[in-house]
């Protein structure tokens, strides 16, 4: 079950298949916001594999509507490397 701040979703992938993901949280890094999605898996799904979290690009399709879109690794570091500092800032907070 989502937590309050989380957002459930349906992606779509160039195949033609769904994915449900949890947007985990939204950061800005330069000027560009980022979705961390988590996949939701089934609990016989989750006793098999680890969930991994996935970094997206939040864009404007030529309608201004938000979408989600893939990053090169150079920007996935950045992006990664951003969100480790903000986290270990959060910790320094409690």
């Amino acid at each position: 079950m989502p937590q309050q701040d989380e957002v459930l979703i349906t992606l779509v992938d160039e195949e033609g298949n769904e994915h449900d993901v949890l947007i985990f949280d939204v950061l800005e890094v330069e000027g560009k916001k980022y979705a961390i999605v988590v996949p939701v898996v089934d609990e016989e799904e989750e006793e098999e594999e680890e969930a991994e979290a996935f970094i997206l690009r939040i864009d404007q399709d030529e309608d201004g509507d938000d979408i989600l879109v893939e990053i090169e690794k150079e920007e996935w570091e950045k992006v990664k490397d951003a969100c480790m500092e903000e986290l270990s800032l959060d910790v320094m907070d409690e």
